[in-house]
């Protein structure tokens, strides 16, 4: 066997995965741009309170180190162990949720209680509730798939729980993170299977509560109203979005230039995390909101379209978890935008990846690692796909040599 000219048997690699180059590229680039715009329009609130200029930017890049870390082992850790765990992991949702109601455990901030005290450092629960219900609606979507495509009742549960979640949210208050876990609930079992009509007589119940939540408190009410006219009063109701849009207006088509915003320096309301975006568009002017918009736009549609592929190759539970996560990631950055353009009432929710913060930037870092590993996944099972039509016509070679013996040794 070792003669020359003699055939030997080769190991044949399996599949293989890869993650998607294109979306790592977008989500790099999304988290740079962050580090960029933090320091900049961290410093002026930073020298204000006296911490230091870029006291804001050190934390970031710790919190954004941590995230990385958590995005790693999101990387490494197979989809199943999460799809086995998955009632497990929303229970510790509930629980979480719960916990900020628990007195000195949870944290009352500007009225709300959305926070828990970990004594080193504070931690936003719904941020990890966030990828929890991605992951549990995956889940179900898999394990009843022919209930949710055909039964007004198969869509009862994963509404149902993803309501306790927004009562729970309303109760902290949170409107902005009810709304988009709504949504993200919605769109998820919509794009598994379930019918719209469904939809509709589902959600109906939800949107008497929605418009109660909305309009049940007068700061409520008065965002709602200096929404639909920032200008009628300018220095008060209207001062957060009146200062947005100055800002984006200055930024023209090139911007002011890196680090010479002149609304962040006090006068627009948290520059450094709901308002961000605004300073983007002072400082870069279009060009960069351009940027922003297209990675944001780069990486949603990658994750969709490889969550497509991932249920058409079977691996179901995979292209459930990048749809969600997509999701989840589009959603947030639109309302996160359209409250800087004015587009929408305020909400309160930080743009993803870009936006300083400390448990949304690493349970973002941590979402967008296990939207990697769908992708890995999924690329994995194409490759076998490939492997699998490639196979017959390599089989086919060796068997048409061995046919023509018989008849070489017939003709002799």
């Amino acid at each position: 066997m070792f003669e020359p000219g003699s055939s030997q048997a080769i190991k044949r690699s399996g599949p293989r995965g890869s993650f998607d180059l294109w979306l790592l590229v977008a989500l790099v680039g999304l988290a740079s741009v962050g580090v960029v715009m933090v320091a900049s329009s961290s410093i002026s609130v930073a020298d204000s309170e006296h911490l230091g200029a870029f006291y804001f930017l050190r934390k970031h890049l710790i919190f954004l180190s941590l995230g990385i870390v958590a995005a790693g082992l999101a990387m490494r850790t197979e989809l199943k162990l999460l799809e086995k765990y998955a009632f497990h992991l929303m229970l510790l949702a509930f629980v979480l949720l719960l916990a900020v109601f628990v007195p000195h455990f949870g944290m009352r901030i500007n009225g709300a209680r959305r926070w828990l005290n970990l004594l080193v450092t504070t931690f936003q629960p719904v941020e990890a509730v966030k990828l929890i219900l991605v992951i549990y609606i995956a889940s179900y979507l898999v394990r009843h798939r022919d209930s949710v495509e055909t039964r007004f009742l198969g869509l009862f549960k994963p509404v149902m729980v993803a309501g306790i979640i927004v009562l729970l949210l309303l109760a902290q208050p949170d409107f902005g993170s009810a709304t988009l876990v709504i949504a993200v609930t919605i769109a998820m079992v919509w794009l598994g299977g379930a019918r719209p009509i469904f939809l509709f007589l589902m959600g109906l119940p939800l949107m008497p509560l929605l418009y109660v939540a909305a309009t049940g408190e007068s700061y409520r009410m008065k965002r709602l109203t200096s929404f639909m006219d920032p200008w009628k009063d300018p220095f008060n109701d209207g001062f957060q979005l009146t200062q947005s849009l100055m800002a984006i207006g200055r930024g023209e088509w090139t911007g002011v230039g890196l680090g010479s915003s002149v609304l962040k320096l006090s006068y627009l309301p948290e520059a450094h995390t709901d308002f961000i975006f605004a300073v983007i568009g002072e400082e870069l002017g279009l060009a960069g909101v351009v940027l922003v918009i297209g990675l944001f736009g780069l990486a949603v549609g990658r994750g969709l379209y490889l969550g497509l592929k991932g249920v058409e190759v079977g691996q179901r539970f995979a292209g459930y978890v990048a749809f969600g996560v997509s999701l989840m990631l589009a959603m947030q950055a639109i309302v996160s935008v359209g409250v800087n353009l004015g587009a929408l009432p305020t909400k309160g929710l930080t743009l993803p990846l870009i936006s300083y913060g400390g448990s949304s930037m690493v349970l973002t870092c941590a979402m967008a690692g296990v939207l990697l590993r769908a992708t890995f996944e999924i690329n994995r099972a194409l490759d076998a796909r490939q492997m699998a039509t490639r196979m017959p016509a390599a089989v086919a070679v060796p068997d048409a040599n061995v046919a023509a013996k018989p008849r070489e040794a017939e003709a002799a």
